[in-house]
């Protein structure tokens, strides 16, 4: 098995599949040791992803990261950390640079490094200005030399046109990409193209639902154990709900079975297919998925597969809009569920969904 990689840009070259941290975050579900987090991620880099992928806010995961830099510094010089700066919804009416300036700086320090990898920028609410003047803020800092690499996350193709044409230059955009979810072929993936911009890719596996775990499962009871699956599940049923969506998971069980391996491989690899595509990001929270993970490179899916895979994403219409739209609708039940203040510590939440799902159910 050969673990495929991919030159960003000279000296930055990343394992295609990333392991998305997000879930060691201390709001998202179960505390875990950070102990046994930073042994699992060396686990991960000794096996070749050398790709991480975090965020300011998920608190106390550049931490983590920073921990296993001191602990393992002979593997942390493999390693490639995109991180993210999401300023509070409550801050960006005001931000300022010296704010923008303070959160490099704290990502430098949590992570233990000179330099940020990549700093992909999220801004919550279009109705509030200044999304692009704190690209080129930041992109002031990437001058001075406290940034490698600027990426954004969440955008429409409208704002991804307005921050370029102000000069921003963008190595990256993450955005959610899937089989339940074609959003970024309405615009997206073409406009990246003709401006040399990568594709970070989430989602791909839609937080575990796209896996061999819900195959011939009942729809989960509530409350769910996180908001990323609230997420995902609404996603699902975007896509035409849950029987749609278990009619999916066994044509993906038969193309699995036929290469001897898993609904969640085949399903990320679809994604890694794609024009455009740098990277998947996989949520792998231990190790004990990392074999899981390591599938998705030995898997090749032929011109049989991948048109069958066509017919099955293109089926039903998911998501309307751009990408990310329905997330920023602020009457959208998408919208609803989101923690837009996210750079706090606190307890992990049991989210209920009711009322969203049975809007969307209609």
């Amino acid at each position: 098995m050969t673990i495929e990689t991919i030159t960003l840009a000279p000296g930055y070259t990343i394992s295609r599949v990333a392991k998305g941290n997000w879930q060691l975050a201390t709001r998202h579900s179960t505390p875990y040791a950070q102990e046994d987090a930073v042994e699992d991620m060396r686990r991960f880099v000794e096996a070749g992803i050398n790709a991480f992928d975090c965020a300011d806010h998920y608190v106390g995961v550049e931490d983590t990261i920073g921990v296993f830099r001191r602990k393992y510094p002979e593997l942390a010089k493999r390693l490639r950390v995109s991180t993210k700066y999401t300023p509070d919804i409550d801050l960006i009416p005001r931000l300022t640079k010296r704010d923008v300036e303070e959160a490099v700086d704290l990502s430098l320090r949590r992570l233990g490094v000179e330099r940020l990898d990549l700093v992909q920028f999220h801004w919550w609410d279009y109705d509030v200005p200044g999304c692009t003047q704190a690209l080129l803020w930041l992109q002031d800092f990437q001058k001075a030399g406290k940034v490698a690499h600027i990426g954004t996350t969440n955008f429409n193709v409208a704002h991804m046109k307005e921050i370029v044409g102000a000069g921003v230059r963008l190595l990256t955009n993450q955005l959610q990409y899937s089989l339940l979810d074609l959003r970024p072929e309405r615009g997206m993936v073409d406009f990246c193209r003709d401006n040399g911009i990568h594709l970070f890719c989430y989602g791909t596996i839609a937080g575990g639902f796209l896996s061999n775990r819900w195959l011939g499962q009942a729809d989960p009871a509530q409350p769910y154990a996180n908001r990323s699956l609230v997420k995902y599940r609404l996603m699902v049923e975007e896509f035409g709900g849950w029987e749609v969506f278990q009619s999916m998971l066994r044509d993906l069980d038969g193309i699995a079975k036929k290469h001897g391996s898993n609904i969640a491989a085949v399903s990320a690899r679809y994604v890694l297919d794609k024009p455009q595509v740098a990277c998947a990001l996989v949520g792998a929270k231990d190790a004990r998925h990392l074999d899981e993970t390591l599938d998705i490179f030995r898997l090749q899916l032929d011109a049989e597969d991948t048109a069958k895979l066509d017919a099955l994403a293109s089926a039903m219409p998911g998501a309307p809009g751009d990408c990310y739209d329905v997330e920023r609708d602020k009457e959208s039940v998408h919208a609803k569920i989101m923690q837009m203040n996210q750079n706090t510590h606190g307890a992990p939440e049991k989210m209920e969904m009711s009322p969203q799902l049975e809007a969307l159910r209609g």
